[in-house]
């Protein structure tokens, strides 16, 4: 019995002095977003609550927002933006304040949140065809602006048409940009095909 207390008296120091030292040296400090404060050390990001203690351990995948204050990872209604690369491109989704990811990096970018709502760049690929020399399917991709909400569910399409695209690092060697605008709740500006905006109200 004795032993057991002198290990669990052991372990609770070597967690608590250990915690500790993950909080000194930071680099950068954020204000409390979501109840949540971003910090960094080195190159990656992670999050500590109102109590300083630490609810989302280092990480390299995080997505800084640039603000006044400066530029650091945000929680917005719950979901913080993350980044994962496959085949050499960038694909956007998030994670909550578990740290647990929510919704699955698909989108070639992606917003924070506002009242459950984010804009998103959805990618579809449609097949035009086949070489039958090569035996391989041609396809070819667009990418939509849409609204998306906090489960990563498609509300509205901002962009019905798309924009072509090509889904090759050599091209897109960064994220497409976000041209839609949040206006209030239920309306939005979107650049239409003359590059000029248009009003798009949402039921």
């Amino acid at each position: 019995m004795k032993k057991g207390v002198i290990l669990l008296v052991v372990l609770f120091i070597i967690s608590v002095f250990g915690y500790s030292q993950n909080l000194e040296n930071l680099d950068y400090v954020s204000p409390l977003h979501d109840g949540l404060i971003a910090i960094k050390k080195d190159t990656n990001w992670g999050f500590i609550n109102k109590e300083g203690n630490m609810v989302i351990n280092f990480r390299n995948d995080l997505v800084t927002t640039k603000s006044d204050d400066g530029e650091y990872p945000v929680f917005k209604n719950g979901r913080c933006l993350i980044t994962k690369e496959t085949n050499g491109i960038l694909y956007f989704g998030y994670i909550d304040a578990t740290g647990k990811t929510v919704i699955e990096p698909q989108f070639l970018n992606a917003s924070n949140f506002i009242n459950n709502e984010a804009l998103a760049l959805h990618v579809m690929k449609n097949e035009i065809g086949k070489n039958d020399v090569l035996a391989i399917k041609m396809v070819s991709y667009r990418y939509h602006e849409v609204i998306i909400d906090s489960n990563g569910e498609i509300k509205e399409y901002l962009t019905p048409k798309g924009f072509s695209i090509v889904l090759d690092k050599k091209y897109l060697k960064i994220p497409p940009k976000i041209t839609s605008k949040r206006i209030t709740d239920r309306m939005y500006a979107v650049v239409n095909e003359s590059k000029k905006w248009s009003i798009v109200k949402i039921n």
